[in-house]
């Protein structure tokens, strides 16, 4: 194919055929186009967009790329969630244990880490001898014996998808609905589901900053998933301060653990039950909502999901014996402070500058090839709405290197603001677009 040809339309703003789409995504994903090539095509789609047509050829594209997962064998509902991504955004772990647990078949594609956003698999990789590269047999047979499994693309399911996800991240092109929507749904759409959920977040932590740009990406994934016969559903949630109280990726799955517990942070509890219960709604186990919540509710307080989280451990190699000694899991060397400069209320958490500071110490990526330090991150002792007394610990820091510390202890404070007037928590749950 004529690559540059390619390039060219989309950046004069044409219109690209289905069949230059499917060319070129094969192309790059054979190999026979070059990153170079291929961060010139996303770029253009950044400023040019892509109609809702061209993203649905694309996401088929990319799709077609591998293979589609055949659940047949499988009799009951198979429902995943997958959420756009944010700061502190840990509900996948606690999500995919309590819907299995309460009936349904889990098979969760996720991705890493994008930018100031935390990703699933880092999270999970934090626990020692966790695998999320599975074959697809292994996938099967981690559905069979737990009924969900939490991976990564493997080399036959989007292939495109992971090297052009990964391109995306170092390219300043994530933000683009159409490539968001592509990559999203040419995932779960290979998983084999028959229905989806989606938390579709707005605010500074998230990549959709406002809600129109959120409700654009809800519908057009909606639309792509019920132009392919799925039953589709998107929460539009809140992200303009981290969710929970951790930022990094093992802290985060203390937290996760805690939440499955019975105690976690009020906010995670309830964006968790909610995308839970719209599982249970769409996969038919509840015909309404409030009962979707009561069943949520009731694997969470027998201890079901925690059960459940620990088998799904185990089954995929990682050391179930951090459900109940968080020592297990990866600890940082240093413990560092920052606290309240005036007494008066917690207003404002920019979540994207909170998780660019986390990033800063290691836990995220700055480049395709970063490492990730799974014991590094902050957690917030204090949420917007609280009050504060001059003094008081805002914010744990935890690193394994001293040298970014003044820079993150900065970067947090000017994050936060302070005011002497109480301030309302900003609401979680935005809109429901089905």
């Amino acid at each position: 194919m004529d690559a540059v040809r390619t390039i060219r339309s989309k950046r004069d703003g044409r219109r690209l055929e289905r069949q230059e789409l499917f060319d070129f995504v094969a192309g790059y994903a054979r190999g026979e186009i070059p990153d170079y090539q291929a961060s010139a095509l996303l770029m253009a789609i950044f400023f040019r967009g892509l109609d809702p047509e061209e993203t649905a050829d694309l996401t088929q594209a990319i799709l077609r790329s591998g293979s589609v997962v055949d659940l047949s064998e499988f009799s009951g509902p198979k429902v995943d969630k997958h959420s756009t991504g944010g700061v502190g955004d840990k509900t996948s772990l606690i999500v995919a244990p309590a819907a299995a647990a309460g009936g349904l078949l889990v098979p969760m594609i996720s991705g890493r880490g994008l930018g100031h956003t935390g990703g699933t698999l880092d999270k999970l990789e934090s626990i020692p001898g966790f695998r999320t590269r599975l074959t697809l047999d292994e996938f099967r047979r981690a559905l069979r014996n737990t009924g969900a499994a939490l991976i990564g693309q493997t080399d036959d399911l989007a292939p495109a998808d992971r090297k052009l996800y990964a391109l995306r991240d170092v390219t300043g092109t994530v933000e683009s609905i159409a490539l968001i929507s592509a990559s999203i749904m040419s995932k779960k759409l290979a998983e084999g589901i028959d229905a989806l959920v989606l938390d579709v977040k707005t605010g500074s932590g998230a990549f959709m900053k406002t809600p129109e740009s959120a409700r654009e990406l809800a519908r057009r994934m909606v639309e792509i998933g019920a132009g392919c016969g799925k039953r589709v559903r998107a929460l539009i949630t809140g992200m303009s301060q981290p969710l929970g109280r951790a930022v990094g990726n093992g802290l985060e799955v203390v937290e996760v653990l805690e939440t499955l517990k019975g105690r976690g942070p009020q906010d995670l509890v309830e964006v968790s039950r909610e995308l839970t219960a719209h599982m249970f709604l769409l996969g038919g186990l509840e015909s309404t909502l409030e009962a979707a919540r009561g069943r949520f509710d009731g694997v969470l307080a027998s201890g079901a999901a925690l059960r459940k989280f620990g088998e799904i451990v185990e089954e995929q190699g990682g050391d179930g014996g951090v459900v109940e000694d968080y020592a297990r899991l990866p600890r940082a060397e240093h413990e560092e402070s920052v606290a309240a400069w005036q007494d008066g209320y917690i207003c404002a958490l920019e979540a994207e500058a909170l998780g660019r500071a986390s990033m800063r110490l290691g836990a995220g990526r700055e480049r395709v090839d970063s490492v990730i330090d799974p014991a590094v991150g902050v957690v917030l002792e204090k949420k917007v709405g609280d009050a504060v007394v001059a003094g008081e610990r805002i914010c744990a820091i935890y690193a394994n290197n001293r040298a970014p510390l003044a820079e993150v202890r900065a970067a947090i404070r000017a994050a936060v603001r302070i005011s002497e007037e109480p301030c309302p928590p900003p609401p979680l749950i935005l809109e429901d677009i089905s």
